[in-house]
């Protein structure tokens, strides 16, 4: 496909235009990709990009001269990443300075060293076992738990109407239980240093979670204590900050989606499953085209989700040598009786779990299909800090599609949620895909919001 060509989505040339001018004078590298004839691509034209196919295909010959064994393979064309020609690259790149957001030109940060040093490995999930099931997320070096202390806190209130993401009540409860849990991904998650998980996903912090929520909306960010310890937050997002307001600049903060859930970009997902019940849930996003020049011997950009950290120091998430920054990534997978039985996922920044929280609600208690659970009206608040630039927080506010009911509507203003209404069809990107381990039956559902999302089979 990058050698032979693809039609673009119209939003990447959009994204191009927004850049032009950048491009044009200060990332000519990017100009040379982006720009050919001079102009944006247009919706549908034919794109390639050579040098990424052959980065694709050198990888593959390297695999391939280490013989038939195929892990062999594999860890040869690992070698010809991190130690070969792609470091060799990236290394030579990085030195060179271009403009950035700044105004002003800088290098990079990434040099073969680091990606020698670095090396993808296994990890043990961070799961809870959850109405029959285990739901696994990353470890809290990622965003990934905030789902399940959310599940955990939903549990702990005891009331089944907490469960479900269509009424007043139900969203309410949702609502306050992610903040409260965004607060701890705020206070406590982080790479590289001790996070209390075992407490952080205790029945005991559930319930102290739990009994925070009442019947009016709470425009505080409320970290816990989990096992007593003191919870630190960045000052930037401190009692008395004022509120900001979003980046102008198109090659800075969140490439996804804004607040209102217009699309800015995307983040990636995808979910796999097979007939023998092997599952994939990924999201593989990092590298925006707006957002760092292009490579020109490797036809990408480099990652610029070093933004995450935070150069204050102390914090869960400082910026630090080896760490990984704390992503919004935040893929899902479901076993049952040890049997994988869903994956599922979604672009959208801070709102990635706030999306698969009622997703999962709705298909897994409420027994609602795929795409039924996938295609229900979505909401999402702002009431916790960004994980962009410019970090913003907005208080209170609870952004909803139109598809509610005004009832729905009048009963969240009534609990203190300041709403917000937007279009019909914009919030959230969900994909997923099942297995039933009794019978193999396969299914997939994916959002048609966007009109980008894809269930297949075959």
């Amino acid at each position: 496909m990058a050698g032979a060509g693809h039609p673009l989505v119209g939003r990447v040339g959009d994204t191009v235009a927004a850049v032009r001018s950048l491009f044009e004078e200060h990332w000519p590298t990017s100009a040379a990709l982006w720009l050919r004839g001079g102009r944006p691509p247009a919706a549908g034209e034919l794109v390639t990009n050579p040098a990424y196919a052959d980065t694709l295909r050198r990888l593959v010959e390297a695999g391939q001269a280490a013989g038939a064994d195929r892990e062999a393979q594999i860890e040869a064309a690992r070698r010809a990443w991190s130690t070969g020609f792609v470091a060799e690259a990236i290394d030579a790149f990085s030195r060179r300075p271009f403009q950035d957001s700044s105004g002003r030109p800088h290098a990079g940060l990434v040099t073969g060293d680091d990606l020698a040093a670095y090396s993808a490995s296994w990890e043990t999930p961070a799961t809870l076992d959850w109405h029959g099931y285990s739901v696994a997320k990353t470890g809290f070096w990622g965003q990934g738990p905030v789902l399940l202390q959310s599940l955990a806190t939903l549990d702990a209130l005891d009331d089944p109407g907490a469960y479900d993401p269509g009424t007043a009540a139900g969203i309410h409860a949702q609502v306050e239980a992610l903040k409260l849990a965004f607060a701890d991904r705020e206070a406590w998650y982080g790479d590289g240093v001790d996070v209390p998980a075992k407490a952080l996903l205790s029945p005991q912090y559930a319930r102290e979670r739990a009994a925070l929520i009442g019947d009016r909306a709470s425009a505080e960010l409320r970290p816990g204590r989990p096992d007593g310890a003191q919870p630190r937050l960045p000052a930037h997002v401190g009692p008395g900050v004022a509120r900001r307001t979003g980046p102008t600049d198109a090659t800075t903060g969140e490439p996804t989606v804004q607040s209102d859930g217009v699309t800015r970009g995307d983040t990636c997902h995808v979910d796999v499953v097979d007939r023998w019940g092997n599952m994939i849930s990924a999201t593989p996003s990092g590298g925006w085209l707006q957002s760092s020049p292009t490579i020109p011997e490797l036809g990408f950009p480099l990652g610029s989700r070093l933004q995450m950290f935070w150069l204050e120091e102390g914090l869960a998430s400082s910026l630090a040598p080896g760490r990984r920054p704390r992503t919004t990534l935040s893929p899902t997978m479901v076993h049952r009786d040890g049997e994988p039985v869903l994956a599922c996922g979604t672009p959208g920044g801070d709102q990635q779990d706030q999306w698969q929280l009622p997703f999962l609600l709705r298909h897994l208690v409420g027994g609602q299909s795929l795409q039924e659970a996938i295609d229900a009206p979505a909401w999402h608040t702002l009431s916790l800090p960004g994980s962009f630039y410019p970090r913003d927080m907005e208080p209170g506010v609870l952004v909803v599609e139109d598809r509610f009911d005004e009832g729905v509507l009048a009963a969240l203003r009534a609990y203190g949620h300041e709403v917000r209404v937007t279009d019909g069809w914009s919030l959230g990107r969900l994909c997923a895909v099942t297995r039933d381990p009794t019978t193999g039956v396969l299914a997939a559902g994916a959002n048609p919001r966007g009109m980008q999302g894809y269930a297949c089979g075959r």
